[in-house]
């Protein structure tokens, strides 16, 4: 249920990336998603700040550290939190 949850608000992450793209490519018609790239904005500086204050979980990733960095501005705590949730059962058990 969690994994569903999590990739669920991946896709509307995405989905509000992809409707400020097109917004700002001019895909979309006038008057319609205005406040799409300026969602979208928010939502990366967020997540920027996330980075930086939660950069000792975005470190847990197994794969390269920067694909982890890119997930974290895309996703936030979608992301590091189930790194975080990891580490500390596995520090529990032993």
């Amino acid at each position: 249920m969690k994994l569903a949850v999590n990739l669920l608000l991946r896709a509307l992450c995405l989905l509000a990336y992809a409707t400020a793209l097109a917004k700002l490519a001019g895909l979309l018609p006038a008057g319609t998603f205005d406040r799409a790239p300026m969602v979208a904005g928010v939502l990366l500086a967020l997540h920027a700040a996330e980075l930086l204050f939660m950069f000792r979980h975005v470190r847990l990733y197994r794969g390269a550290l920067a694909v982890s960095v890119l997930l974290t501005l895309l996703f936030g705590l979608l992301h590091w939190k189930p790194l975080a949730d990891q580490a500390a059962r596995t520090s529990r058990q032993g």
